[in-house]
C-alpha cells in the first residue's frame, strides 16, 4: 500500500481527474444497480468500495473497480433465488454469495491463477477497447438526445427492454426530430452541444498554453456547464425530465447508503456457493481484462501484478457484501475516462470512491442537477479517443493474421456482450496462431507455452560479471506472453540477455512481449541486448 499516494506534481492531475471519474462512475453505478433489480444504493456502495478499499490494496495505475454491467444477469437471477426463499431477506442473503465470491478470488490470487490472462492476445485486448468505444458512443447518443430509455453503464446489444443499441439509436432520432415538448428534447441536446464546444475549445493551442487548463479540465467544465443550465431551465419554468437527470433514488444522507447487513443463515444451502463461485469467475476475468487492457493504455508502459489485483478485487467483495454493495469488478468506462481525463496515479481512482462517499452524505440534492446529455459529451470523447481510425489502420498493416482476430472481437463484443465478444476472439486468434506456427504435437504446443530459461553465464566482454541469459525456444506467439514476463521479472543480474538463436518463428504477440519487457527492464535499471539474428526486429 505504500505506493497509494503521490503527494507532489501528481496530484494536480490526481484531482481534477478524480472528479471527473466521480461524475461519470456516479450515474453508471445508480444505473447498474437499478438494473440489478435492486435499490441503486446497492450500486452506488460497490462503486465506493472499489474506489477506497480496492485501489488501496490494487497496483493498477488507472484501474477503477465499481459495480459492472456484465454481472447484471447474474445478480438479477441470484437475487430472484433468495427472493422465493425469502421475500424480505432475499438482497441480504445475495450479499453472503457476494462475501464468498471475494473469499474465492483472494484464494485465486495466491494460487497465481491471474497470471492466466497474458494468454490473451494483444489483437483481442485492442479489439475490446476499440468495441467498448464504439459502445460508449452509441449507447451515449439516445442520451445526448434526451432519449433516455437504457440505464447508463449497459453495455450488451439486447437490451432489458425488448431494444438493442441500433434500435435504441434510431428510436432516439426520431424521437428528436418529431418530439413536440421543446425541453424534453431541444434542452438536453443544447447540453450536449455546449459540452462538445467546451471540449474542442479545451483542445486548442491557446487554452492548452493557459495554466488554468492544466488544473481545470474539460470534463468538470461540462458538468458543471450543464448543472448551471438546468438551474436556468427552472429559473425559467422549463424543468428538465426527471430521467435526464442523475438520480439518486431518494438518498438523503450516509444513513440511507450503508443499510443492509448479510443474512449467514443461507449458508446451508449449497446454491450460494455456485452462485459465490459464478461471481467470482466472471467478475475476476473481467477485472483481468480490463487491467490488462488500461496496461496497454499506460504511456509509461507500467505493468499491474495480477495476482495481487485479484486479491484486491476479493477483498473489495468482501468488503462490498458486508456493507450492502454489488459484486465489485474493474471497470474499462471509467478506467478510459481517468486515464483520458490525465491521471497519473492510483490517487485519482482513490479519491473518486471519496467524492462518491462524500456526494451522498454531504450535497446529495446537488448531485441530482447533472445532467446526464453533459455526461454524453464526456464519453463520447473517452469512445472516440478508444476508437480511434488509427487503431485500425495499425491492426489492418498488421496483416490480417492480427487484423481479423481484431475485427472478430470489436464485431462480437458490439452485436452481443464484454465476455462472449472476448471469448469468440480468443478462439479465433488461437486457431490462427495454431495454424500459423504449425502446431503438430502437444509437446510443440508445451514449448511455445513454456517460451524458454534462464541461464547465468560470464559476461564476455567484463571478465568477472555475470549476465542473465533468457534462452528463448521454438516458437513465440500471444501463448509465450506469460513465460516471457516472468523470465524477465526472474532475472538476477543487472545486464540481461534475449537469446534468439532457436527461436524459429514469432509473431507480432511476441515481439510486443519482448518489446514491453526490454523496456521494463531498462526503466529498472538494467542493460539489455538482443542475440540471435534475422528475427531480431
Amino acid at each position: 500500500m505504500k505506493d497509494l499516494f503521490n503527494w507532489g506534481t501528481d496530484l494536480k492531475k490526481d484531482i481534477p481527474s478524480s472528479l471527473v471519474v466521480f461524475l461519470v462512475a456516479l450515474p453508471l453505478c445508480l444505473g447498474i444497480g437499478a438494473a440489478s433489480e435492486v435499490e441503486p444504493i446497492t450500486g452506488l456502495i460497490a462503486g465506493i468500495v472499489g474506489g477506497i478499499v480496492v485501489t488501496t490494496f490494487s497496483s493498477s495505475n488507472f484501474g477503477v473497480s465499481g459495480p459492472a454491467a456484465g454481472l447484471v444477469s447474474i445478480v438479477i437471477g441470484a437475487v430472484t433465488y433468495f427472493r422465493e426463499i425469502d421475500p424480505v431477506n432475499g438482497y441480504e442473503m445475495f450479499l453472503v454469495a457476494i462475501i464468498l465470491a471475494g473469499v474465492f478470488q483472494i484464494i485465486m490470487g495466491f494460487a497465481k491463477l491471474g497470471k492466466l490472462v497474458a494468454f490473451f492476445p494483444g489483437a483481442v485486448i485492442r479489439g475490446m477497447l476499440a468495441a467498448i468505444g464504439i459502445i460508449i458512443i452509441l449507447k451515449q447518443i439516445p442520451h445526448a438526445l434526451g432519449f433516455d430509455r437504457d440505464y447508463e453503464g449497459d453495455l450488451a446489444f439486447n437490451q432489458a427492454d425488448g431494444k438493442n443499441t441500433f434500435t435504441e439509436v434510431g428510436n432516439s432520432f426520431h424521437a428528436f426530430f418529431t418530439g413536440s415538448d421543446a425541453i424534453t428534447t431541444i434542452a438536453p441536446s443544447l447540453i450536449f452541444l455546449v459540452g462538445i464546444v467546451v471540449t474542442l475549445l479545451w483542445g486548442t493551442k491557446f487554452m492548452k498554453n493557459l495554466k488554468v487548463t492544466t488544473i481545470i479540465s474539460a470534463p468538470l467544465v461540462i458538468v458543471v456547464a450543464g448543472a448551471l443550465m438546468v438551474l436556468g431551465f427552472e429559473a425559467t419554468h422549463h424543468e428538465l425530465a426527471h430521467n435526464h437527470l442523475v438520480n439518486l433514488g431518494g438518498v438523503e444522507g450516509v444513513s440511507d447508503v450503508f443499510s443492509y447487513s448479510p443474512d449467514f443463515s443461507i449458508l446451508s444451502d449449497p446454491r450460494v456457493y455456485l452462485i459465490a463461485f459464478t461471481i467470482a469467475m466472471v467478475a475476476s476475468l473481467e477485472s483481468l481484462l480490463c487491467m490488462e487492457a488500461t496496461d496497454k493504455m499506460d504511456p509509461e508502459m507500467r505493468h499491474t501484478p495480477p495476482n495481487r489485483e485479484l486479491i484486491a478485487q476479493g477483498i473489495g467483495n468482501t468488503v462490498a457484501g458486508f456493507l450492502g454493495g454489488l459484486p465489485v469488478t474493474q471497470v474499462i468506462v471509467r478506467s478510459s475516462a481517468n486515464m483520458q481525463s490525465g491521471a497519473k496515479s492510483k490517487t485519482s481512482s482513490f479519491l473518486h470512491g471519496w467524492w462518491l462517499l462524500l456526494s451522498v452524505m454531504l450535497i446529495p440534492g446537488a448531485m441530482e442537477y447533472v445532467p446526464l446529455s453533459a455526461l454524453a459529451a464526456v464519453l463520447i470523447v473517452v469512445g472516440l479517443k478508444l476508437a480511434k481510425p488509427s487503431i485500425f489502420q495499425e491492426y489492418y498493416r498488421r496483416g490480417w493474421r492480427q487484423f481479423i482476430p481484431f475485427m472478430a472481437t470489436i464485431i462480437s463484443i458490439v452485436f452481443t456482450d464484454l465476455l462472449v465478444g472476448i471469448g469468440i476472439g480468443f478462439a479465433i486468434a488461437l486457431l490462427i496462431s495454431l495454424y500459423y506456427n504449425e502446431v503438430k504435437s502437444f509437446k510443440h504446443l508445451k514449448d511455445m507455452v513454456s517460451a524458454g530459461e534462464i541461464q547465468e553465464r560470464d559476461n564476455p566482454k567484463n571478465a568477472g560479471e555475470k549476465e542473465s541469459v533468457i534462452m528463448l525456444k521454438s516458437r513465440l506467439s500471444f501463448l509465450s506472453k506469460a513465460r516471457v514476463r516472468e523470465l524477465a521479472k526472474d532475472a538476477p543480474h543487472d545486464r540481461v540477455v534475449f537469446d534468439f538463436v532457436d527461436v524459429e518463428h514469432i509473431d507480432s504477440d511476441g515481439q510486443d512481449a519482448i518489446s514491453e519487457m526490454e523496456d521494463l527492464l531498462e526503466r529498472g535499471g538494467k542493460k539489455v541486448r538482443k542475440h540471435g539474428g534475422a528475427l531480431i526486429k
